[in-house]
């Protein structure tokens, strides 16, 4: 398999609150630990799952550095600085490497659809600004707007673009990247993890890997072996869990499971709200399906 630059498995973290909804670094902290010895060889912080958008600039660097010394002398901590300013993703980016990412993932701009020589020039200037490796981010469900092939392939030229997270799902167009360049190639949704591996990718960040990464670190590890029967057992064992995390917006049933386990968590921030007792039922019973019944932990 190709080298992965921030693991093979990557959890996309959520962000712990208090009961107050401030920022809890010391819940972040154990639960950083806590993945690790579950089985993800990543993190990434400040992502979707971390709720970014609701968090100040301050908050960010504060978590980044609250991971990294937690974690950072045992797997890489990815710091996603995405915005739709460029000059804020920037600020963003320095702000991580100072704070000690080991990386940076660049999401599309989003909201303000800018053409694709906007998105090079985008991504070209946060790469000037710091001396880290970038994962690309392309998720244009949530963003609005997709990076081109041609485009992966012109900002592939660049030394420290070494990644993508390819939320898009079009397996075609991942094939076709996979076969020109050297990326490393990150599956942004956890259901299709194993036709990722077959097409290249070399591994995941994912969301239900707060709870399935022992399985997740298996099945890659399986499929890496030769084992594809072995690797389809586990993606088939998994699949409830991997969808069933997506019930609502992946963040609030996380913070459910986390709940559940008696690890960090807290409340979601606004506009996101708390799952609803139906929603944590069927949760558990996904979750269940998926041989992971919730026990609290000792964490």
């Amino acid at each position: 398999m190709t080298a992965a630059p921030f693991g093979r498995v990557v959890t996309a973290m959520v962000t712990p609150f208090t009961a107050d909804g401030g920022l809890d670094l010391d819940g972040a902290q154990r639960l950083a630990a806590h993945l690790v010895d579950a089985g993800n060889d990543g993190l990434l912080v400040n992502g979707t799952a971390g709720e970014s958008p609701t968090t100040t600039d301050d908050e960010k660097a504060a978590l980044v550095r609250a991971v990294v010394e937690a974690v950072g002398d045992r797997v890489p901590v990815l710091a996603g600085v995405g915005s739709p300013s460029t000059a804020h993703t920037t600020a963003l980016a320095q702000q991580a490497q100072a704070a000690g990412a080991t990386g940076l993932l660049v999401v599309t701009p989003y909201y303000n659809k800018p053409q694709q020589a906007g998105v090079v020039a985008h991504v070209e200037q946060v790469l000037g600004a710091t001396d880290l490796p970038v994962a690309l981010y392309d998720v244009p469900h949530r963003t609005g707007l997709a990076l081109t092939t041609e485009t992966v392939l012109r900002l592939a030229e660049h030394p420290r673009v070494v990644a993508v997270k390819d939320a898009k799902l079009d397996l075609e167009a991942a094939a076709e990247v996979l076969a020109r360049t050297d990326l490393a190639y990150y599956c942004g949704q956890d259901s299709l993890t194993l036709p990722y591996l077959a097409l290249g990718a070399v591994g995941v960040v994912g969301t239900s890997t707060h709870v399935t990464a022992g399985g997740t670190r298996d099945l890659v590890a399986a499929f890496a072996a030769g084992d594809t029967a072995g690797a389809l057992a586990l993606h088939r064992r998994l699949l409830p869990a991997y969808t069933g995390i997506f019930r609502a917006p992946g963040t609030v049933l996380v913070k459910a499971a986390l709940r559940d386990l008696g690890l960090p968590a807290g409340p979601v921030r606004l506009p996101l709200v708390d799952a609803t007792p139906e929603q944590v039922t069927a949760l558990r019973a996904d979750l269940a399906a998926a041989g992971l019944a919730l026990e609290p932990t000792a964490a």
